[in-house]
């Protein structure tokens, strides 16, 4: 028995215990929520899920000879794919998906979550034993506080951010053996492997850590010189080390139209005084989304503990008030917009506001194994003490303040935070009365703490799931090898030329690279801004900073525009130029006859293309009609006519002309049926235009036309409704369901008309100069006749420095139209034309990853004899 105890009371085993204990509790509050491996609910983020499928599916072709991770075709036109991965797919977790099947990446998702949550409890485990002269459970303790606090939760759905808290305590155990052992290989592999896993959450440690090393050298001020000059030199070589992710990330964000946010105010809107306490409490959630505080909650004890950090005197004032400078600029941070915008790379976040809360939390765990490493059994009064205070400003919080402050802080949160500070103090009560309890002290608390933690955890989990609503599996499960069959077995055999695909009824906005084929559709924090602005400008829905784009509802034109030859539907569809090209498994497949190809030749004064400012249809047309040298405008309006509603009232602004529909009962749809008289030889669209995206939330519509039903969220798709193609003229009706919102303010709806007399007419004529490009990984090649002297080709593929092309072998430089589009200029005659794609600062990337990895091994040779000298 004797060598079993010892066996469990080993670091090895506190290693295991330091990893499991946090996998196991994420997995069992994920499964209490009915989310497991193999479940019918799962923890997909179409953001995250979509890059680790087309990852998985990218690295399956790239072994095949088929593809590059260079380049991706099937998103938003295409874009720089090195780019989104340095951002998502950074560091060795993500290649752990070539152990699985496309079909199971729901699971390969859940599994690398709770993966990555052990893993950062693990890190902690490792910190704390080197830093922290406590006992091995209080070091367990610490190591499940950092691993499930508050932000883990919360911002779980983010897969790709989980890294940095892996990497945070690893860095500063860096540091500390650097500035007192002066060994900086800890420190240099931690930075590198941080900064190449995810440059975003890199750059805020990065800011914290630099932070920390002042209060660390202003602490031990002896030979603060060299301490500085190795630190710098190592953080330096592990920055130019990571430069083979982050200099093509950084030059695609500096050509593509990304820009930095603008300061407003001085004081941040969402945060006020009393935020970090309301969040110390257990199982606070307000959301994700926008108007939400910090994350900030790491647990009862190491708040505690990291304020006994400060009553007790056995810790100098000096430390003090250097360690407690972190915790004051990070507060501070959260308060002043410029501070804030700071962290976050001075760009506003979409949604998950405050995302470098956590280095707030890792700073009172820290605090918190100091404050540790000084109690005694004599301290148990003051932390009696410390928690009835606490106790009573959280009671304080929740009754005195205005209730309108802090709404979602339930009685059920306060309860319990109430209780386990009870058993805090009574634990801490009985270790000061009773001395027998002390060897028992630690093990008690860790009990105590983890409980603690996973019942926040799953408050989290349920937070983010009544947040997002972690989908069913079967919403990609089933449609996943049927809809992948039907591209396969159509799509996918049309591989003579390059051409586009896009799907009626998505998933997502990612089916593209869910499924396999090439589309315009793209939900990503890394994206091609220029072009997607541009897309916006053409009809397509790509608001504010362009993390979305989607191909619904938009017109004709930009189907043969785009070279969009198939849709995939579940119900037929009415548009002019497709056809039936198979009904297969609950899916039709329409092909289009008037798809373009990649590039069309037109004159260059294609280049000097200007957009007409809100106006989609007037560019769209104006682009057009220039490929085909007509002077065609293609479009008309007519006002439809109000039929007959059911639970809504319409009233009209006479100033502004927009229409605000209001449901008369709540949560009942607001139907209207509409007649209007459409011309011969018209594609018919109804334009919905929302006057205010803040009033919309989840607001749809519901389109039914001949007896076909169309969905669509009104925030995220274009604003032409398809009414459907017309021969001949008569009188149509349909209607418009709305709901998800009890009010709605359009511009006032109109029907618009497209002549395809004047469409076909203009396809006929850019086809003529059509190129017809193949595409294969990172390269596009075709064979051009030009009949006249400097001309350009015009292609839908979006503008990126990384691209060169060759004519007949000779570079020749590029030109682009609006910064969104390749345009190639060619001269008179037979040409070969070869576009290669390479990302833009990668070579140089390269040499500084051997320059970094080089230069540090001389710095160690140094470093080894100046400290064998000293």
């Amino acid at each position: 028995m004797k060598k079993i105890w010892n066996v469990v009371q080993s670091n090895f085993i506190y290693y295991i215990w330091a990893f499991m204990i946090p996998l196991v509790i994420m997995a069992l509050v994920y499964y209490s929520l009915g989310i497991y491996w193999g479940s019918e609910r799962s923890i997909l983020a179409s953001d995250s899920f979509s890059q680790y499928s087309n990852f998985h599916a990218s690295l399956n072709n790239v072994l095949h000879g088929k593809a590059s991770l260079f380049y991706n075709w099937n998103l938003g036109l295409g874009f720089n794919y090195y780019a989104l991965m340095s951002y998502y797919l950074g560091g060795i977790f993500p290649f752990f998906v070539v152990f699985f099947s496309n079909a199971n990446m729901p699971d390969v998702l859940y599994l690398m979550t709770i993966v990555k949550v052990g893993v950062i409890g693990l890190s902690f485990w490792i910190y704390a034993k080197e830093t922290f002269k406590i006992n091995h459970y209080f070091h367990l303790g610490l190591s499940v506080a950092y691993a499930l606090m508050s932000f883990v939760g919360a911002y779980s759905m983010s897969i790709m951010w989980l890294d940095a808290l892996i990497y945070l305590p690893m860095v500063i155990l860096g540091i500390n053996r650097l500035l007192q052992k002066s060994k900086p290989t800890l420190l240099f592999v931690a930075y590198a492997l941080l900064f190449i896993s995810n440059y975003y959450m890199g750059f805020m440690v990065g800011i914290f850590t630099v932070m920390y090393v002042i209060c660390m050298v202003i602490l031990e001020p002896e030979g603060r010189l060299r301490k500085l000059v190795l630190y710098f030199s190592t953080s330096i070589l592990a920055g130019l080390t990571s430069m083979i992710m982050i200099l093509p990330m950084i030059l695609d964000l500096r050509n593509n139209g990304e820009k930095l946010s603008t300061i407003t105010s001085f004081l941040t809107e969402e945060t006020h005084l009393w935020d970090m306490v309301v969040k110390s409490m257990i199982g606070v959630y307000d959301t994700t989304k926008y108007n939400s505080i910090p994350f900030t909650y790491v647990g009862l004890l190491p708040l505690i503990m990291a304020i006994f950090f400060f009553v007790t005197p056995k810790i100098a004032l000096k430390t003090k008030v250097v360690l407690g400078s972190l915790l004051m600029i990070i507060f501070i941070s959260f308060n002043i917009s410029a501070l804030n915008l700071f962290w976050q790379g001075m760009h506003s976040p979409y949604m998950f506001l405050f995302r470098y809360s956590y280095l707030f939390s890792f700073t009172v765990v820290m605090l918190a194994g100091y404050g540790l490493a000084k109690y005694e059994r004599k301290d148990s009064g003051k932390l009696v003490v410390i928690s009835v205070i606490l106790a009573a400003v959280f009671l304080g919080v929740k009754y005195l303040l205005p209730e309108t402050l802090y709404t979602y802080v339930t009685m059920d949160s306060l309860y319990l935070t109430l209780a386990f500070l009870l058993i805090y103090v009574v634990i801490f009560s009985l270790a000061g009365f009773n001395k027998d309890i002390k060897k028992y002290l630690a093990l008690l608390l860790v009990i105590v703490m983890v409980s603690e933690a996973a019942v926040n955890m799953r408050t989290m989990i349920n937070g983010v799931l009544s947040d997002w609503n972690y989908p069913a599996r079967t919403a990609y499960s089933e449609p996943y090898s049927t809809y992948r069959e039907v591209v396969e077995k159509t799509v996918g055999k049309d591989t003579k030329e390059f051409y586009r695909t896009e799907t009626m009824n998505p998933v997502s906005a990612n089916d593209a690279i869910n499924y396999g084929f090439n589309g315009i559709s793209q939900f990503s924090s890394v994206r091609n801004r220029n072009a997607l602005s541009f897309m916006n400008d053409l009809g397509f829905k790509s608001r504010g900073t362009n993390l979305n784009i989607r191909y619904g509802n938009n017109t004709l034109l930009m189907d043969a525009l785009f070279g969009v030859r198939y849709n995939i539907s579940k119900v037929p569809i009415n548009k002019f130029g497709f056809s039936q090209y198979s009904n297969d498994k609950g899916y039709y497949v329409f092909r289009n006859t008037d798809a373009l190809p990649l590039g069309m030749v037109t004159a260059d004064k294609i280049n000097n293309f200007k957009v007409k400012p809100k106006d989609n249809l007037g560019t769209q047309a104006a682009l057009f009609s220039q490929l085909a040298k007509s002077t065609n405008t293609y479009f008309t309006r007519n006002q439809p006519a109000v039929v007959s509603t059911e639970n809504v009232t319409l009233s009209k602004d006479t100033n502004s002309g927009n229409v605000t529909y209001t449901a008369i009962k709540d949560k009942i749809d607001k139907k209207i049926t509409w007649k209007v008289h459409v011309p011969a030889n018209k594609q018919a669209y109804m334009s919905l235009w929302p006057t205010d995206y803040g009033q919309l939330s989840s607001s749809s519509v519901l389109m039914t036309v001949n007896g076909i039903n169309k969905a669509t969220q009104l925030s995220i798709n274009g604003q032409y409704h398809d009414l459907g193609y017309y021969p001949k003229a008569q009188d149509i009706e349909f209607t418009t369901n709305f709901y998800g919102t009890d009010v709605i303010t359009l511009s006032d709806p109109v029907v618009v008309f497209m002549d395809v007399n004047q469409y076909q007419d203009d396809v006929a004529r850019i086809a003529q100069n059509g190129v017809d490009f193949k595409v294969e990984g990172r390269k596009a090649t075709a064979d051009v006749t030009v009949k006249e002297a400097k001309q350009t080709i015009f292609t839908t593929i979006p503008y990126d420095k990384g691209w060169k092309l060759y004519v007949d072998g000779q570079l020749t430089p590029i030109n682009s139209v609006n910064d969104a589009f390749l345009s190639l200029p060619v001269e008179k005659g037979k040409h070969k034309i070869e576009l290669v794609f390479f990302p833009e600062g990668l070579v140089s990337g390269i040499i500084l990853f051997f320059v970094g990895i080089g230069a540090f091994c001389l710095l160690l040779i140094y470093n080894r004899r100046m400290n064998k000298y000293k």
